[in-house]
């Protein structure tokens, strides 16, 4: 049962972890374009911020476990099968481009439009606000948003396991629900909090030192 374990932990910190990184890389320039094309964003052009956030805010509205089933066909198609960690990757992705989109959106948001206009009158372009300003001011606060990301990750990986996901959730549904292991249940509850604590304790570290 260790062995059992240690394989769904791995496999959940895989799952995590890759989504994690393909969330970020999504999110973030879609948050950016999201910010800027607004009406009162550096580049504003309504239909396409329409267009994006009406998107964004439509498969956001899809439950999980919903959108994990719908993406069948598209995973399967990536993958070459609908179940396992490769095949959870996908909507977890998915899952968390869009919550990562909309938390940094948020804290670009957020950064007093003051900062944006000193940087204009000392000459500074576009792309230097973007990166110079927006993104350095906000740092602190998309690093507690991306942890707070992780931390959903987590729970959605958890959810993939009642489709064959594989993971910890995977685990505690075929041995722990569907065997009647109360015991192998607490365990794994106890090792997705432990998880969870310590990334928000690196998360809130890495903020704080970003906020000096």
């Amino acid at each position: 049962m260790t062995s059992l374990l240690l394989q769904s932990f791995l496999e959940t910190i895989l799952m995590v972890g890759i989504s994690a990184i393909v969330s970020i890389i999504i999110g973030i320039p879609l948050a950016i374009s999201l910010t800027m094309t607004a009406p009162d964003g550096l580049y504003p052009h309504p239909w396409i911020n329409h267009i994006l956030g009406g998107g964004v805010n439509a498969i956001r509205s899809i439950p999980y476990i919903i959108l994990v089933v719908l993406l069948m066909p598209i995973t399967r198609f990536m993958v070459g099968s609908s179940i396992g960690t490769l095949a959870a990757i996908i909507p977890l992705s998915l899952a968390g481009a869009l919550l990562v989109t909309r938390m940094v959106e948020d804290s670009l948001r957020g950064i007093k439009h003051e900062l944006i206009e000193v940087g204009l009158a000392m000459g500074a372009s576009k792309r230097q606000i973007i990166t110079k300003i927006l993104l350095h001011e906000a740092m602190p606060s998309i690093t507690a948003g991306i942890t707070t990301v992780l931390i959903n990750l987590i729970g959605f990986s958890a959810m993939a396991g009642a489709v064959g996901g594989g993971g910890l959730g995977d685990l505690a549904i075929r041995y722990g629900y569907q065997r009647y292991d109360f015991s192998l249940m607490m365990i794994i509850v106890v090792i997705l909090v432990a998880f969870v604590q310590g990334i928000q304790m690196i998360g809130d570290f890495i903020s704080r030192k970003l906020s000096k």
